[in-house]
């Protein structure tokens, strides 16, 4: 099939990654960072001969601490700013730094903000009491580069601390309904408050750059993801009311989600307002251009989470009690993705395709040229996609997994026993085993190693082991059982859990398979394409207050 979209060479070429949150990396503050333990984890990932590391969406999470249900689509996450590289910045003192006594293998994310939220307004004060004329002119200048989304969602997340955390269609009405006295008012008397975060989102963006640097240093390139709906208590559904299905207090009127599929047999009931598609359209795409060149500073690629819903989506009433009750309305389709080139020019985009792919999706995807994906746990159910999932049919033109976030762990989907958290009974769980030790031809001993490797040998451009496969971890390890809301995305590697053996297997493995970079470190992501955007900010101050005690 011909395409209307020329592809960036990125996702062209043979090559390999890691999937890993930020916040499952170790470190001593209840979850990871973009501190020491990122950086280490970025060189580990070059010696394996690694080229990419993807990751979940990096904004301030939501309800039950799912990043997929974010406060806002363009704010970086709070909790991934490093007290450590606070220090180096000259905002902080070593001394500072009392680490939380928590265990680890799991996130922590309240203990952890208990114990960063005091350091930033340490670092804060320092910075306004002595920043030089440099820091605050680069924090000035990312306050008027960011004001499209930034001066919203400081006072968004001002306002929710004097309103005890509550959601804002709990505000008082002035502010609910954003009138401009109300507004006003509220910007004058929590003008420390708004400084403040915006400050936190400012040291977000400079320690991002700072791995970044490494990152083109290293040749290891970043994948982001890009969830396509909005959560309903976030900064920028508060902001732009006039964008999503809501009524005029506030309130949704239509919910997404999607049908019963291999994750629930229910559906799935996200609850994420629905988009105004016509208002989208007749002003551009603004919205939506915007927060693909705020993807693009910080990421080389992007996966598009529940791409289907670009071609149709699952349009569930707001008062319904399960996803049962949705029907598929047309989404935008090609007609977004064409201004969004236009505005930036070509971008490498993933288009995450599983769940009820049409032969409209497949159109979809084919005429923008977005490499779909493979999850190879899927390749021995009933998924009507089954048999394109074993890594014999993968084309090139694709991204293939072992598994996602949303899966089990390879070595806990192999050892399911059908328990309540289940999402199949035991007779599926022990015809999709047999199958799969059928196709791989082994024990199942080693289970993970033997889909890595399957992937890794396929004919895909581009293959992704979650960590916890590495690490050949169980269930524990999930990140994410779709349909529950509480429990998830809580794990974290050990410390010293990347050993040198494991390193140099996943290093032969990634050289056998053809998939270790050929070209010289660094210059693998030069050959992206010049109309990607940058962050602008590429590190700290050097006048920033040296603090000592």
């Amino acid at each position: 099939m011909s395409q209307t979209h020329s592809r960036p060479p990125l996702l062209s070429r043979r090559a390999s990654g890691i999937l890993l949150h930020p916040t499952s990396l170790p470190g001593p503050w209840g979850s990871g960072d973009l501190g020491p333990a990122a950086h280490e984890f970025l060189e580990a990932l070059a010696a394996c001969g690694q080229s990419w590391w993807q990751m979940l969406p990096v904004v301030p999470a939501g309800a039950g601490a799912s990043p997929y249900s974010a406060r806002s689509v363009f704010a970086g996450e709070p909790l991934l700013v490093s007290p450590e590289a606070l220090v180096e910045a000259g905002y902080l003192a070593s001394g500072d730094l009392k680490p939380p006594r928590l265990p680890g293998g799991r996130a922590d994310f309240e203990s952890a903000w208990r114990a960063k939220r005091p350091l930033f307004e340490l670092a804060f004060d320092a910075f306004e009491r002595g920043a030089g004329s440099g820091a605050r002119r680069a924090f000035e200048s990312f306050r008027a580069e960011n004001a499209l989304w930034l001066e919203d969602y400081a006072l968004f997340a001002a306002l929710r601390e004097i309103h005890d955390d509550a959601s804002w269609i709990g505000w008082e009405k002035p502010l609910r309904r954003r009138e401009r006295r109300a507004l006003e008012s509220a910007r004058r008397s929590l003008a420390r408050e708004i400084r403040f975060h915006a400050f936190v989102q400012h040291q977000f963006a400079l320690q991002w750059e700072s791995l970044r640097a490494r990152t083109r240093a290293l040749g290891v390139g970043l994948i982001g993801d890009i969830p396509i709906f909005v959560a309903h208590d976030s900064a920028e559904v508060w902001a732009h009311q006039e964008l999503f299905q809501l009524d005029p207090e506030g309130r949704s009127i239509a919910v997404a989600g999607v049908p019963p599929d291999y994750f629930s047999r229910t559906g799935q009931l996200w609850g994420n307002p629905l988009y105004r598609w016509d208002v989208m359209r007749r002003r551009g795409y603004k919205w939506w251009i915007a927060r693909f060149k705020s993807a693009f500073t910080r990421f080389d690629a992007v996966r598009l989470d529940h791409f289907i819903g670009f071609h149709n989506y699952w349009e569930i009433p707001a008062d319904a009690p399960t996803a049962e009750a949705g029907r598929w309305v047309p989404g935008p389709g090609e007609d977004l993705f064409l201004r969004v080139k236009e505005a930036l020019g070509p971008l490498a985009l993933i288009a995450e395709d599983l769940g009820v792919v049409t032969r409209g999706v497949k159109d979809l995807r084919g005429r923008l040229g977005f490499p779909g994906i493979r999850v190879m746990q899927m390749a021995f159910g009933t998924d009507p996609e089954a048999e394109s999932y074993r890594p014999h049919n993968y084309p090139e033109d694709c991204v293939a997994y072992t598994g996602t976030h949303d899966n089990d762990t390879t070595l806990g989907w192999f050892r399911d026993d059908g328990g309540k958290s289940s999402t199949r009974t035991r007779a599926e769980i022990e015809r999709e085993r047999a199958a799969a030790l059928r196709y791989t031809g082994r024990d199942g001993r080693e289970v993970n190693w033997d889909f890595i490797r399957l992937i890794f040998a396929s004919r895909a451009n581009t293959a992704i082991v979650p960590m916890q496969d590495i690490l050949g971890l169980g269930s524990q390890a999930r990140m994410n059982l779709p349909g529950t809301a509480e429990g998830n995305w809580r794990w974290r590697m050990k410390e010293g859990a990347l050993t040198p053996k494991l390193s140099r297997r996943l290093a032969e493995m990634t050289a056998e398979a053809g998939r270790r970079p050929k070209k010289s470190r660094g210059e693998i992501l030069r050959t992206a394409p010049q109309a990607r955007s940058r962050a602008r900010s590429a590190a700290a101050p050097a006048s920033a207050p040296r603090r000592t005690r």
